[in-house]
């Protein structure tokens, strides 16, 4: 079944290649006209020279061959057929059954729209994060419940940083800081694997390793996981015990941000406690 799956996936991949050739003309890539041509398009081997691979390869992906291709062939790809930002996260999906890999540079800003969905989500505080573990979007709740993002340094924002480094957030979790610490890092340790060497990257885990002992110790261990942590308990100072669940999802706009959403459980009286805190 697995094996009829893929050489649909790749069959697909093969005559999305094949369109996307025949609608670039040899003016759009920068390639000299010789005469008239019996099909439409860029020739393979024109594909091959602009995306710097041989034409053998291009050939066998466009056969759907069952081959492995890297994320640089993919990129080089694209860009000689001059795909926008859907139809690469499609041939990547075809390709690779995953997304492209997204810029090492951290998100400037979210959408309005977005915005506007974190805030309707009312008692429930909701947050963005992007590949960095940066909080780069929240409700007004979540700013009550994990502190000021508004007035934080960046670095503070930074998820990962503040659960190794902050005692507020010790203080929040108390007897189950560890367990959150680990996932944390296990999902930092899951990201980095996108960006293994880059500078900010790089200075990040040097400054961790100085101010923590825990991170000293549990980075070395390379645990890696995704997806939220389910069910927590958070003891704020002022409102007391508050129990959540976690429902988190990437944008579709955005496959580098996650939004994750603290949906107070049904049992107890969180939602009041967290109403109380708004309306104050």
């Amino acid at each position: 079944m697995w094996e009829k799956a893929d050489g649909e996936r790749l069959r697909e991949l093969a005559q999305f290649l094949r369109t996307r050739r025949a609608r670039m003309t040899p003016e759009q890539a920068g390639l000299p006209t010789e005469g008239r041509r019996r099909t439409p398009g860029l020739r393979r081997s024109e594909v091959a020279l602009l995306a710097g691979i041989s034409v053998d390869w291009y050939t066998w992906l466009e056969q759907g061959r069952n081959i492995q291709v890297s994320s640089q062939v993919l990129e080089s790809i694209a860009r000689a057929l001059q795909l926008d930002a859907d139809e690469k996260k499609h041939l990547f999906l075809l390709a690779l059954q995953q997304y492209p890999p997204v810029s090492g540079e951290a998100a400037a800003e979210i959408t309005p729209a977005l915005q506007r969905f974190l805030d309707l989500q009312g008692t429930s505080p909701a947050y963005v994060t992007d590949q960095r573990l940066n909080i780069v979007g929240w409700n007004r709740i979540a700013s009550i419940i994990y502190g000021e993002y508004e007035t934080m340094p960046a670095r503070e924002r930074n998820s990962v940083w503040r659960t190794f480094t902050s005692p507020d957030v010790r203080g929040l979790l108390q007897e189950r800081w560890e367990a959150h610490a680990r996932h944390r890092l296990a999902k930092f340790r899951a990201n980095y694997a996108k960006f293994a060497g880059d500078p900010w990257w790089t200075d990040l885990i040097g400054e961790l390793n100085r101010a923590s002992e825990e991170f000293r110790a549990w980075w070395p261990r390379h645990d890696v996981l995704n997806g939220p942590e389910g069910k927590k308990i958070i003891h704020h100072p002022a409102a007391g015990r508050l129990e959540i669940e976690q429902v988190s999802f990437v944008t579709s706009d955005d496959p580098g941000l996650t939004v994750t959403i603290n949906v107070p459980t049904a049992d107890g009286d969180t939602v009041a406690k967290l109403g109380k805190l708004l309306r104050e």
